[in-house]
């Protein structure tokens, strides 16, 4: 702490407490200011003590307490002796006059560390001073104070570790430098001062280049110095160039043009101190380009473009004409716009960048487009001989002519004459325009004659058949034709179609007759092209009617048509559908459709065709063929005489007719149904299947289907006999006309019986196995593939036992017997 602070702690002390508290029972302390050798506290005053005792008693140590007392009307004292960065409890005692305590109150705290000791100060740079210390135990930091000898000046810095700087001085001013330490506690005592003087500052330089060679260093004087120093490096180099000097200005000579060169100036004292330093980079001119090709550019617009050799450290380019014109640019080339034709000049290039611009380049000398020709014509003396000719142009060399035509075709002229000849077709228009040349190339443009010969014939003329009885004639524009007449002739009718349009159409023409089309193109300089070839064409033919439609089998019709063209006319005869559509063709007045399906009903029209193109369709007349045969019938037999016959819809039938035929009759039935029930059928018999299908407009279809055989008959004249070693026989008559197996089964009460006999047999042997039973006999036929025939009806017969009536067999139905 410095002297303004020991004083402020003396007057303190001297405080005292003129106030009076009353009814206060305890007192309150705190810690007012530290150091390292003494603590200052403050309390309140307590009513009836005549004196404080404050006792600072250290923690954790076994010095002995330290304690100081102090009047009654005493509010803040200090205690001293006490030692640095050690924590004490600070005990406040208020007593009366037997020194009986009132009341107390205590607090801890930790007193600043020891005062440090300074090694040495100095300057580096010139608005600070570098503190050299020795550290002090305990102490968490410090603060470096600077004041200065006129006392205008204090400055306290924070640091946490020797060294430490301070900074925000003046240059080459004397200071004077303390340190303290600090802790929780507070900060110490003010080390022993010392004094310090900063440094001076650095050279203000000022650079600059006035050649590509050499940099001119300046810089006002600086305060207090006596000496300056100058270290010059060039950029990417390491080798340094030194100057001690007491002038302020310095001139380097023989540097590199267009490179930067780094320069540090320091400034030194009477000391013999060096001061502040100060690096300032400066560029040295570049060096004067060269001018390698000046090329007249091509364009719209004329210019030239004028290119050079970059140079190291440029960093920008002005090229400049003889006649005041300039560009500039960072590349390697620049354009220079306009320029007028025919003119001859130079132009020089200057490079620049931050020291300023080189030394102008040796002029490149250019010369510049001839002008155009102003005046051309064309000149026909015979038709297709033609020739371009212009006015003579000063300053060229040579004239190439363009002749252009405008379908593509160019043919160029080169001469040093005025004049060039050329071909010029019939039809076309020619565009000629002429270029003069010298040695830096042509004019940018060139004056465009048109010229247009008579229209020639067309000669992709089309004649094409849009309709029947219209011819529709298109052809390529010809240039230069106003007006195309177009006319198709037939013996001594002529039709004239006059239009601007590259199109005619003839209309309302025959039909399959022969015309001559020909296309004439005029315009009003030249008329009318006479000599054109005309072109042939016939119209369509005419349309074929259909005259009648007649069946010849089940899916074949015959169609008769007119036949009004000539005779290699083909007739196409259509006939659509719903679903589908067939084509009949035919050179003659008929033609015949096969295999068209059943149960349909078609347009049919006929069309006719000849080289030229198809005629209009002729009218329209409806063909329906038979109705579609059922694709399945089924005969069932349902009982010997009686069967059932289905099957499923044909497209386009109403009803139905079926039959089932044999050598020994038919039965038949007609219905509108998918089903019907026949009887009066032969047993035994092979029946052919026949179905007549009939539409709703009675078109008929006959269908024919595979045999139908039916069951072999029943058996007649069944009976029953009784042997005498007491079996039984059944017999019969067969009444089919071929031989089946049979099979005979007896339905007793008492038992059941089946025998088989072969084919050929009429009888069959059956062991009784008990006599006086009625049985049930049924005799069937077996047919192929041993399926029995169902229809055949049971007779029941009673059966006596031996002794009574042997051998009688009594039937109990009469039918049964016969």
């Amino acid at each position: 702490m410095g002297t303004m602070g020991l004083h402020r702690i003396k007057l303190l002390l001297l405080f005292t407490f003129t106030g009076v508290c009353t009814a206060q029972n305890d007192i309150t302390l705190s810690v007012f200011t530290v150091t390292s050798k003494s603590m200052t506290v403050q309390w309140s005053g307590h009513s009836g003590a005549s004196s404080y005792k404050i006792t600072a008693t250290p923690k954790n140590s076994p010095e002995q307490p330290v304690f100081a007392q102090f009047s009654g009307n005493t509010v803040m004292g200090s205690v001293n002796s006490l030692s640095p960065n050690t924590v004490y409890t600070m005990q406040l005692e208020a007593m009366d006059n037997a020194l009986n305590v009132l009341s107390s109150a205590e607090t801890v705290e930790t007193t600043a560390p020891d005062v440090p000791s300074i090694d040495q100060a100095y300057s580096k740079t010139s608005d600070s001073i570098t503190v050299e210390f020795a550290r002090v135990s305990g102490a968490t930091s410090y603060i470096l104070r600077a004041e200065s000898k006129t006392g205008d000046f204090f400055l306290e810095t924070a640091v946490t570790d020797s060294p430490g700087t301070v900074v925000g001085l003046q240059p080459y001013t004397d200071y004077i430098l303390s340190v303290m330490s600090v802790n929780s506690g507070g900060r110490s005592q003010p080390s022993y001062p010392i004094e310090a003087r900063t440094v001076v500052i650095a050279p203000k330089l000022n650079t600059s280049s006035a050649s590509n060679d050499s940099i001119l260093v300046t810089w006002p004087p600086v305060e207090h110095a006596i000496l300056y120093k100058l270290i010059m490096i060039r950029e990417g180099s390491s080798t340094r160039l030194v100057l001690n000097t007491t002038d302020t200005t310095v001139k380097f000579d023989n540097l590199e043009s267009g490179t930067s060169y780094c320069i540090k100036a320091m400034a030194w004292d009477a000391e013999g101190r060096i001061g502040d330093d100060l690096t300032v980079c400066q560029i040295t001119r570049p060096q004067t380009p060269d001018v390698t090709h000046v090329q007249v550019t091509p364009g719209r617009s004329l210019g030239i473009a004028v290119y050079w050799m970059m140079v190291q450290g440029a960093t920008s380019y002005m090229g400049l004409t003889s006649n005041g014109q300039n560009c500039s640019t960072k590349d390697s080339y620049c354009y220079i716009l306009p320029q007028e034709c025919g003119q001859n000049h130079s132009v020089y290039v200057i490079a620049y960048n931050e020291a300023g611009p080189s030394s102008p380049s040796q002029p490149a000398a250019y010369i510049t487009y001839p002008c155009p020709t102003e005046n051309i014509w064309v000149e026909e003396p015979t038709a297709g001989n033609c020739s371009v000719v212009w006015e003579n142009v000063p300053l060229v060399d040579y004239y190439v002519a363009f002749i252009k035509r405008d379908d593509g075709t160019e043919k160029s002229c080169n001469t040093t004459k005025t004049t060039c000849q050329f071909f010029c077709m019939c039809g076309y228009t020619y565009l000629t325009s002429v270029f003069p040349y010298n040695q830096a190339g042509t004019s940018l443009f060139a004056h465009v004659l048109n010229y247009t010969t008579i229209p020639c014939c067309p000669q992709d003329v089309t004649v094409k058949l849009v309709s029947t009885e219209t011819l529709e004639v298109m052809w390529s524009p010809v240039k230069g034709a106003e007006l195309y007449e177009t006319t198709a002739a037939h013996t001594n009718n002529v039709l004239h179609c006059n239009d601007t349009s590259p199109v005619c159409a003839l209309s309302d023409l025959s039909c399959n007759t022969p015309y001559s089309v020909t296309v004439t193109p005029c315009s009003e300089l030249r008329g009318c092209n006479n000599t054109c070839t005309p072109h042939k064409h016939e119209t369509a033919p005419c349309a074929p009617e259909i005259l009648d439609m007649t069946q010849t089998t089940n899916s074949t019709y015959r169609v008769l048509i007119t036949t009004p063209n000539s005779p290699s006319t083909n007739y196409t005869i259509t006939a659509t559908g719903r679903y589908d559509k067939y084509l009949c063709q035919s050179i003659n007045n008929s033609c015949e459709f096969t295999q068209l399906p059943c149960g349909s009903i078609y347009e049919v029209i006929a069309v006719a065709t000849t080289a030229v193109g198809k005629s209009l369709p002729g009218y329209s007349k409806t063909l329906e063929t038979g109705p579609c045969c059922p694709s399945t019938v089924n005969v069932t037999q349902v009982t010997q005489a009686m069967t059932n016959v289905t099957w499923s819809p044909g497209t386009g039938a109403r009803s139905y007719i079926a039959t089932l035929r044999s050598p020994r009759g038919e039965a038949k039935c007609h219905t509108l149904d998918s089903h019907c029930l026949m009887g009066c059928i032969t047993c035994g018999t092979n029946y052919s299947v026949y179905m007549d299908a009939i539409s709703s407009t009675g078109h008929k279809s006959l269908c024919q289907y595979q045999g139908f055989s039916t069951s072999a008959c029943c058996p007649t004249g069944v009976k029953l006999y009784r042997r005498t070693n007491n079996s039984l026989r059944v017999y019969w008559r067969s009444s089919s006309p071929q031989a089946y197996n049979h099979t005979v089964e007896l339905y007793g009460t008492g038992a059941n019986y089946t025998c088989f006999a072969a084919a050929g047999s009429m009888y069959c042997d059956i062991q009784e196995g008990t006599c006086g039973d009625v049985y049930r006999v049924v005799v069937a036929p077996v047919e192929k593939y041993g399926v029995k025939v169902t229809f055949c009806l049971p007779r029941t017969y009673s059966v006596p036992c031996p002794g009574s009536n042997a051998g009688m067999v009594i039937s109990r139905r009469r039918r049964s017997v016969k």
